[in-house]
This record gives C-alpha cells, structure tokens and sequence, in this order.
C-alpha cells in the first residue's frame, strides 16, 4: 500500500510540474503580458576580471536585450509595449550541468532532465519567477579564445548561455542571450551548422533584398550578417540584428506561413 501511494504522489507531482510548464509556455506564447527572463550570472573561472564583471552586473547592461525586442516586436506589428523584461538573478553556487555538445539523443533528453532540476535548484530570484531562466557562464577573454558553445530548451523555457566577461564584450553578449532566449519560446536556428553561414530565406534578416547581398542586417536566428555567398560577419551589436519573418512566425509574433 505504501509503495502504490508513493508511485502515486510521484507521478501527481511530475503531472503537475508538466502541466505548469505547458501553461507557462502557452501564456508565453501568447504575447498578452511581457515575457520576464532571468539572467544568472556564472563565474566560468576563477578569474578576478570574471568575478568583477559578474559583481557589476545589472539590469542596465542587459537593457540593449528589452530594447532590441521591443524595437523588433513594434516591426512586426505586436501591440504588446515591453514584449520582454529582462532581470539579474541571483549567482548560483555551482555550475550548470555541461551540455553534450555534438551529442543526440539519451544524452541530450538527459542533460536536459538535468538541466531543469538544475533550474529548479539553483534559479533564485527575489522577484516574482521568470518565464525564462538563462544561466550564462562568463569567461576571461584572456584565458581561452572561443566561450564555448550555448544552448536554449523550449521545454523547461532555460538556456545555458556561454559568454565573456569585460565591457568590449557586452554587446556581443547581447547577441548570444537573445537567440537563446528565442531559442526558449520557439525559434529555430537559421544557419548551416557544417559552415555556419545563413541559409536563405530563413537565414536572411531581408531574404527580399536587392540585390540580394551583401545583407546590412544579421538574423538574429542565423547569428552572422552574409556578406557574399561564401563569408558572414559576426555582428557587433543588436543594432546589426533583426527578427526576420520566418523567425517572427515561430514564436507567435505575426501568423504563420
């Protein structure tokens, strides 16, 4: 008797968790109230440059992200003012799991368990919760040249975001958190991953544009501005980003084609 009640209690609270997860992601969805994403700040290293720039940290510097989005969402023709709210959450005290980069399958379901037990755990905010959580994990520039590869689930509405610390890097920051956020409420990439060059039309901020390149805008899916058929630039900032259409009709912005 105790077992069975036991099985039960498990699976009532795992129905629970599911369906709040489902109502999260269909208001969302919806676009009737701002979408309220929580950054983490992770110390990827032992670096005091990581740990000064995860010290100053604020809602202002991911200001350029609420910007970006409401900028974007006006464009596209959705009456909601401040589409995305965009606040600091509290540093955790470990890291989130590692991704399997390159991996498919049992270990990416896995990670992924892993990952929202992660979040459950360690997403401490002080304000009402998030829609989305975002743990982005800071670099030192000058210890390693690549941060590493990012990651955002639609299940569970978080992200694994790697990034580097200092002021020079912020706004490239910006360009990271903001697919990955997509990535949560729905957003497919629009790059060929063995080139990572954008695919057209979907990988193309103007696929009408002529001519056609070079293009003046990054899709903000496609994460490079395509300069001719065989080179694309990473931008600096949102300012060289857009939502483009194919984008806009995945996370409910305009309808669907």
């Amino acid at each position: 008797m105790f077992k069975t009640l036991r099985i039960a209690l498990l699976l009532f609270v795992l129905f629970n968790v599911a369906a709040a997860a489902w109502l999260t992601r269909a208001r969302a969805a919806a676009w009737n109230v701002p979408l309220r994403v929580a950054v983490f700040p992770v110390a990827a290293d032992t670096s005091a440059v990581t740990a000064s720039y995860i010290r100053r940290l604020d809602r202002e510097r991911l200001a350029p992200i609420e910007d970006f989005f409401r900028e974007e969402a006006s464009r596209h023709g959705l009456s909601l003012s401040t589409p995305v709210e965009v606040h600091v959450g509290r540093e955790p005290e470990v890291a989130p799991p590692a991704p399997p980069h390159g991996a498919r399958g049992l270990p990416v379901i896995l990670w992924s368990l892993k990952m929202r037990w992660y979040a459950w755990r360690h997403g401490v905010e002080d304000g009402p919760a998030s829609h989305v959580r975002l743990f982005v994990l800071f670099h030192d520039p000058q210890l390693r040249a690549s941060a590493g590869h990012s990651l955002g689930l639609r299940k569970g509405m978080i992200g694994v975001v790697n990034a580097f610390a200092g002021n020079a890097h912020t706004a490239q920051n910006a360009v990271i958190i903001a697919h990955e956020l997509l990535h949560t409420v729905g957003a497919t990439d629009k790059y060929d991953p063995a080139t990572n060059l954008p695919v057209w039309p979907d990988g193309y901020a103007e696929p009408q544009r002529e001519p056609l390149l070079p293009q003046s805008f990054a899709e903000i899916m496609a994460g490079r501005v395509p300069v001719s058929r065989e080179q694309a630039e990473i931008p600096a900032s949102l300012a060289e980003a857009l939502v483009g259409p194919a984008t806009a009709a995945e996370i409910g912005w305009v309808p669907a084609r």
